[in-house]
């Protein structure tokens, strides 16, 4: 099936296509599969991530709707919410930040850059996930704004289809290169559900792995259940005819390690050997435990030399500066 994501309105943001790399030396030093990279920690907006292809459709959205300030919630370090910030300074747009924690002596990492883009902090404390973003709406509406929410992590029908559309960028650089696993963080579900979708509507046949960051669950649903409700509801306003079932997903558990943001062994080891090996940055909190649980299934055999492994970078090189 040929989606036609031109029906849904969206902004340029950033630099596409992303490149698709080969990374042979952290292959030779696995001693497993051939491993690629698709940079998307190259997008170009405030240092790049993989959100600023979801907040094309979203803000493209807001302009739609003639809003004039945005709304977006996560962690302090929220990657996310950096880009989201560069976005709406972009576009002359208002950008509230709902983080969770509390204020810091001295901003750093992402929350630094959140300050120089000109955005709108509101600490949230135990909320990092946009419990109080419908608050805050409501009181930016009372004021006389126009405000326009976009949801964590950007994981929304909309952010999801951004997705499907790399996907399909994917299946165009690719020409004679076949995959059989894509893994990625999968922290908000947008990613995941949008590769799902792009799975299906181009069909592909290797695993759509998510490797999973954040143990805490949003809302009565499981976080499983959650990607497959978003990526069914994103096929329904892409017009795709397709049903997915729990057979669909695949979602790792195996590498929460102490928790959201809490960086270990695994996580130290995947920036220092993709670094040393191959002169790529990686994050403390997404791709370096994405990159953990790829290493570890390679070691344990999980993953194979018959295997071409793609690893989706994400980004997120601000934490790295962060305490």
């Amino acid at each position: 099936m040929i989606m036609n994501f031109q029906q849904f309105p969206k902004v340029s943001l950033g630099f596409f296509p992303t490149p698709l790399v080969e990374l042979p030396r952290l292959s030779k030093a696995l001693g497993g599969p051939k491993i690629f990279m698709k940079r998307d920690d190259q997008t170009g907006l405030a240092l790049g991530g993989n959100k600023t292809r979801k907040l094309e459709y979203l803000l493209g959205d807001a302009i739609k709707q003639e809003s004039d300030a945005i709304i977006t919630a996560g962690a302090a370090q929220s990657n996310h919410c950096r880009q989201t910030a560069a976005a709406a300074a972009k576009l002359g747009m208002a950008c509230h930040l709902v983080l969770g924690g509390e204020e810091p002596a001295q901003p750093t990492g992402n929350l630094l850059l959140d300050r120089i883009f000109g955005s709108h902090i509101h600490w949230a404390g135990d909320h990092r996930k946009g419990e109080d973003i419908l608050e805050l709406y409501d009181r930016l509406k009372a004021s006389g704004k126009k405000p326009y929410q976009v949801p964590y992590g950007g994981s929304n029908e909309l952010g999801a289809l951004a997705f499907a559309e790399a996907a399909k960028e994917l299946d165009e650089q690719c020409h004679d290169l076949s995959f059989t696993h894509i893994i990625f963080a999968s922290s908000s579900g947008g990613t995941h559900a949008g590769l799902m979708l792009g799975k299906q509507a181009y069909g592909k046949t290797h695993q759509v792995v998510g490797i999973r960051i954040d143990k805490e669950e949003t809302g009565e649903m499981s976080f499983d259940r959650q990607v497959l409700s978003l990526a069914n509801r994103a096929a329904t306003l892409a017009g795709l005819n397709h049903e997915f079932g729990a057979e669909d997903i695949i979602l790792n558990e195996h590498y929460l390690g102490a928790g959201y943001g809490v960086m270990g062994a695994l996580e130290e080891e995947a920036i220092a050997i993709t670094a040393r090996t191959e002169g790529i940055l990686l994050d403390p909190v997404y791709t370096g435990r994405a990159m953990g649980g790829l290493i570890d299934m390679v070691r344990s055999g999980e993953l194979d030399q018959e295997d071409r492994v793609l690893f989706w970078h994400t980004g997120g090189t601000p934490a790295l500066f962060a305490d």
